[in-house]
């Protein structure tokens, strides 16, 4: 069983970082958008906005488990197959990218404004007001907002292994579950607690790092 949950451990860590990423690529910016373009805001376009927050909201009221199935012809036609670790981060990023949109959309509304309020007293572009003041304040927040993805995405990962997603999960349901393995599915929680442990503390870590307080 050793060599099992090594591999379950790796197809685990391996959907999480690589849907993370994804994630982080398309749900920073996301949030960004959601943020600038409100009322009253530096990209202020009300309508643009309406519809992305709608579409935003429309996907996050998906259960994970219903979008995991609906999407199978979406997910094959994207890498071939719908079962296997790397199908699974189809559905994992589409699930963790309108959460990480909100997420981000929140830390940047934190960001004092009387900063932006000076930038566009100067002369500041959009642009330079989100790269040069909105992102650089957000910074910490914005890693602690992947950090809570990435810990998100690890019960995600799990579920996935209910339809054929591999990971830990996989491993649970075969000998935890089905053969009725308490030892296994104990172990399997002890790993994913470890897991958000491990990825909470390095986050934390990070985003001290960067913190400007």
């Amino acid at each position: 069983m050793l060599t099992e949950f090594l591999v379950a451990t790796w197809e685990t860590l391996y959907m999480v970082l690589v849907s993370g990423i994804i994630a982080s690529i398309i749900g920073v910016p996301l949030g960004v958008l959601l943020f600038t373009t409100r009322q009253h805001n530096v990209l202020e376009k009300k309508y643009y906005n309406w519809l992305l927050a709608a579409i935003t909201n429309s996907i996050r009221s998906i259960p994970f488990i219903i979008l995991l199935v609906a999407i199978i012809p979406f997910t094959r036609l994207l890498v071939g197959t719908s079962i296997g670790t790397t199908a699974a981060i189809v559905p994992l990023s589409i699930a963790a990218i309108p959460f990480m949109g909100r997420l981000v959309e929140t830390t940047l509304n934190e960001v004092a404004g009387g900063l932006v309020e000076a930038g566009l007293s100067m002369g500041a572009t959009p642009y330079q007001i989100i790269t040069k003041i909105l992102l650089p304040e957000a910074l910490p927040g914005i890693i602690n907002n992947i950090t809570l993805t990435l810990i998100g995405l690890i019960g995600y990962s799990a579920m996935a292994g209910a339809v054929g997603g591999g990971g830990l999960g996989d491993l649970a349901i075969r000998y935890g579950y089905q053969r009725f393995d308490i030892e296994v599915m104990l172990a399997t929680v002890i790993i994913l607690i470890l897991l958000v442990q491990l990825i909470q503390i390095i986050g934390d870590h990070i985003a001290r790092k960067f913190s400007r307080r």
